[in-house]
């Protein structure tokens, strides 16, 4: 295999510029019959919209359910559009040559492809069957967006979380930097719940929260 240009060009400067999130909120026209009662319900209907997620078919979304792994890369990987544009193979990938779980002809095995050779670091042993926690779907998507748009590094001051004992040491940085782009918040008692296994309406909430980040000023500044 030959790479010969940034990973990172899947996603452009003028293609981010022109992603506009202010103004396409569509809560009462969602063409998803059943996140009326969801949280996000307005996030979520925006991001359908634009093509960026996808429910379980044109009219639902099933919010409540639970994220598997493989519904969690799909998430980031489509709703952040990465794709193999911007490299040159002298082989097309696959699955399999990557990771021991994924098999080429599952429909999340591009989400995979896609998402590693755009940076993501992703375990080759992972199960894609398993639910995803929310502490391993915010590592992956602040990878997904910081490398998308080759973000600096940020000046950060920790936020005090209450339950940091139980967050994987390795996830800690990715964490925090997710409550400074306002990715995620803390809950009413302080803590992130790291373990949680998150839903489909939660995913699409911090995928649209993150696309919002990558608009605002602070990261146009970068």
């Amino acid at each position: 295999m030959m790479i010969k240009k940034s990973v990172f060009a899947a996603i452009t400067t003028v293609s981010l510029l022109s992603f506009s999130l202010a103004g396409q909120i569509y809560a009462a026209d969602s063409s998803f019959k059943d996140i009326d009662s969801a949280a996000g319900k307005d996030k979520i209907s925006s991001l359908k919209e634009q093509g960026l997620i996808k429910g379980i078919s044109d009219t639902q979304f099933l919010p409540g359910a639970k994220v598997t792994t493989a519904q969690g890369i799909q998430f980031i990987s489509g709703g952040l559009q990465l794709s193999l544009a911007a490299i040159d193979f002298n082989k097309a990938p696959v699955a399999s040559g990557i990771f021991t779980k994924v098999k080429d002809n599952a429909w999340y095995a591009d989400a995979f492809i896609n998402a590693h050779y755009n940076g993501i670091e992703i375990a080759p042993d992972i199960d894609p069957s398993k639910p995803i926690t929310k502490e391993m779907f915010t590592n992956l998507l602040i990878q997904g967006i910081e490398k998308a748009r080759n973000l600096p590094m940020i000046k950060l001051v920790p936020v005090e979380i209450k339950d940091a004992d139980a967050l994987e040491p390795s996830y800690q940085g990715s964490i925090q930097r997710s409550l400074k782009y306002k990715i995620n918040t803390l809950d009413a008692s302080g803590k992130f719940n790291p373990k949680s296994e998150i839903t489909r309406a939660e995913a699409a909430v911090m995928l649209y929260n993150a696309l919002e980040y990558l608009q605002s000023g602070t990261a146009q500044q970068s």
